[in-house]
């Protein structure tokens, strides 16, 4: 099956931003463009919207505005739309077979921000098979800005980032921009160095070179894939999260790998993709591990 692009609207400017985003990615990659809005006929409060029919009406309209906007904006753009009859959370994550990754947007800055699509973003993120990327209102300029960078955390073993570094290499190869790879590393306690690895970080010469070694092999299969993206390799010692949002200022685009986790109250991000997706100034784009 060909993949698309899929970007849920729902009327927000914050949504338009992330069609808008959605849209150049779409012809940055060859890829058709899908626009769909959630609607589930359910009562409200308002009498005039009580009707299956006028909020039938009033979600079509949001529809055909948000695609007539972005068709204005992107004549050559392959684009379609439809309303979903579901709630935001299934309606998006019932477009994954297709999609090649799901575009929301974001309220922007804030330990308490929420996302679009109702307060439903980070259900979607936590629970996405594909790739989602989260855009702030200001992301979605009709006049993109230049190629710059795209920002990825790597960390682990090589296999632990391989998703994340694949997302950075394959989106900055088809912007024609550079990747530049950062790892975090903290001070070695009983728990973050096994013996084995204390041997093979004096090996290398210390901790420093260790990681850096580690970061190069963990690169080295993407470099070999796109020998035309250029790379920068960042060490620096903090944690993942603060190390990655003092390096993306300047980032076009800031890829975060999640793994699967549970908590109480369902499905969790992790600590490193909340702190992105709240703080960081660019789009998000987070990415399921293996």
């Amino acid at each position: 099956m060909s993949r698309e692009i899929v970007a849920g609207v729902d009327g927000s400017p914050e949504s338009l931003a992330a069609a808008d985003w959605a849209a150049r990615e779409a012809l940055h990659r060859g890829l058709p463009l899908r626009l769909a809005h959630a609607w589930r006929w359910e009562p409200l409060d308002i009498p005039l919207a009580q009707d299956p029919e006028t909020q039938q009406r009033a979600a079509f309209t949001v529809l055909r505005e948000a695609e007539a906007t972005i068709a204005a904006r992107h004549p050559d753009l392959t684009l379609t739309s439809e309303v979903l009859p579901d709630t935001p959370v299934a309606a998006l994550l019932g477009t994954e077979e297709r999609a090649e990754m799901l575009v929301i947007g974001s309220r922007g800055h804030g330990a308490v921000a929420g996302f679009l699509l109702g307060s439903y973003g980070q259900q979607i993120i936590a629970a996405a098979t594909r790739p989602v990327v989260a855009v702030r209102s200001r992301d979605g300029e009709q006049t993109e800005p230049p190629a710059g960078h795209v920002l990825v955390g790597q960390h682990g073993d090589p296999e632990d980032s391989a998703a994340a570094l694949g997302f950075a290499f394959a989106t900055a190869a088809a912007r024609g921009a550079s990747v530049r790879a950062v790892r975090a590393w903290s001070l070695p306690s009983l728990y973050a160095y096994s013996p084995a690895s204390m041997r093979l970080a004096d090996e290398a010469g210390g901790l420093v070179p260790y990681e850096e070694k580690a970061l190069r092999e963990a690169l080295a299969p993407w470099r070999e894939r796109y020998p035309d993206v250029p790379v920068t390799e960042h060490v620096e010692l903090g944690s993942a999260g603060q190390v990655l949002l003092s390096s993306s200022g300047s980032a076009r685009l800031l890829v975060v790998g999640r793994r699967a986790r549970r908590g109480a109250i369902g499905p969790r991000i992790g600590s490193v993709a909340h702190a992105a997706l709240h703080l960081a100034p660019c789009p998000v784009a987070v990415i399921p591990q293996g």
